[in-house]
């Protein structure tokens, strides 16, 4: 049985793309996705779902009363769906420690930095690669990590470093970091943690 993924999605959805695309290419063989999530009604990502055949729900706080409301209608449509790991891929919200705790080193994010430098509250999207270029660096990336209560203070999973070139915007760069570390580290990623429970499970 292969470990069921939920992708919890707010935008474009590349991330997803990059999951889907790994699926099909078999370097995600341990786990599949079989649920995405996401907090807006209008995000591409559910298109890229829909157009695979997988499952897709939308979660709308304002709907569900705020944060609480939000997580309770969120584990309860994961345990429908028997979700045994989530990947936050693009999803702009913040998960509470209630949350988090009750999945530990169960939930992936994928963040545009080397973390610990540009992380953190307020270090999201665009904003880490102008961060970045701002203070100088020569060298950024991006870092698969598990999500705990704090914002990107998980274990770090993987890490791959991308080159800062001359003449850089935060949107070339952007890019670049999706291209060459977020959309290999992250099916890299989902496939070490999903076999890594698929094992454990055999073992019992």
């Amino acid at each position: 049985m292969k470990t069921k993924i939920a992708v919890l999605v707010s935008g474009g959805g590349t991330n997803l793309q990059a999951l889907i695309d790994a699926q099909k290419a078999g370097t995600l063989c341990s786990g599949e996705i079989a649920l995405v999530v996401s907090n807006n009604a209008k995000a591409y990502a559910l298109e890229r779902a829909r157009n695979v055949g997988i499952p897709t729900a939308v979660l709308l706080k304002k709907e569900l009363g705020g944060q609480a409301g939000f997580e309770k209608a969120l584990g309860e449509t994961l345990d429908s769906h028997g979700i045994q790991v989530i990947i936050l891929a693009g999803f702009m919200s913040i998960l509470s420690g209630d949350f988090t705790k009750r999945y530990p080193k169960r939930i992936l994010n994928v963040h545009p930095s080397l973390i610990p430098s540009f992380c953190g509250a307020g270090f999201y999207g665009l904003r880490v690669h102008e961060a970045a270029l701002s203070y100088g660096v020569k060298v950024t990336g991006a870092t698969v990590h598990f999500v705990n209560e704090v914002p990107d203070g998980g274990e770090i999973i993987a890490q791959k470093a991308v080159d800062i070139l001359p003449g850089d915007t935060p949107e070339r760069l952007q890019r670049r970091v999706m291209e060459q570390a977020e959309w290999i580290l992250l099916p890299r990623a989902a496939e070490q943690v999903c076999a890594a429970i698929q094992n454990s499970e055999e073992e019992r």
